[in-house]
């Protein structure tokens, strides 16, 4: 489960992403009412075996069955994982599947869950944006500029545009610019905990998700400007 929210009198309105069906909406009648176990059971990050009747996008959930879930205990793991669930509930399509990003989506809760006192947050969050980009038709090679078809270069600058991807330092109209090459090339090896890979990582990742927002706010962000990691950083 990624988002609750009351619904009418004591329903929920609750946002699923599924593994066979990609995200869908279903409605929880009287799961908002005090005695109701539902309302316990639905819980972001809860994994759930369900059963629904409908014909429209929304759904009325029928049955559904409580699977062992991860345990957020910490903070960053906390709002991380309800950043990542505001993505897949804001942006991705209803009823489109995607099993590898659902993957993704469990092996980042999986790491969240597991994540020590000191361990940095930002390489998993980068993973998932990586995912979430695919699925959605925005992947591209840290490692070559689309507009030239080149390698890029230890010494080089170069861009970046959600529709294009990296492209060398002579685009225009690219929304970031002055990317390091050996930036790049380390993330294109899959480093994404230098300071520097990490940082434009950060920048390029953000650029994305801006992008397909269109505009919407993600209020998961909110909670991150006022939690500091111990690194001295925010995700």
């Amino acid at each position: 489960m990624i988002h609750r929210r009351p619904w009418r009198e004591t329903a929920l309105l609750v946002d699923l992403f599924t593994l066979n069906h990609g995200r869908m909406s279903l409605v929880a009648r009287g799961a908002n009412s005090a005695k109701s176990p539902l309302k316990a059971q639905l819980q972001p990050f809860q994994p759930l075996m369900v059963d629904w009747t409908g014909k429209s996008d929304l759904k009325t959930l029928v049955q559904l069955e409580v699977r062992s879930a991860p345990l957020l205990s910490q903070t960053r793991a906390l709002y991380s994982g309800l950043y990542i669930n505001e993505l897949l509930q804001r942006i991705l399509p209803v009823a489109d599947p995607h099993p590898t990003l659902f993957a993704s989506y469990i092996e980042s809760l999986q790491a969240l869950a597991a994540l020590a006192a000191k361990t940095d947050v930002e390489p998993i969050l980068r993973h998932f944006e990586r995912a979430f980009a695919g699925a959605l038709g925005y992947d591209f090679a840290w490692d070559e500029a689309t507009d030239t078809g080149l390698p890029v270069v230890a010494g080089g600058y170069y861009g970046y545009d959600p529709v294009q991807g990296i492209v060398s330092a002579a685009a225009t109209g690219v929304r970031l610019q002055q990317i390091p090459g050996e930036a790049l090339l380390a993330l294109a090896d899959g480093d994404f905990t230098g300071e520097l890979p990490r940082r434009t990582a950060k920048r390029v990742m953000r650029v994305l998700v801006d992008y397909l927002l269109q505009g919407k706010p993600l209020h998961s962000r909110n909670l991150f400007s006022h939690s500091v990691s111990s690194s001295g950083r925010t995700p």
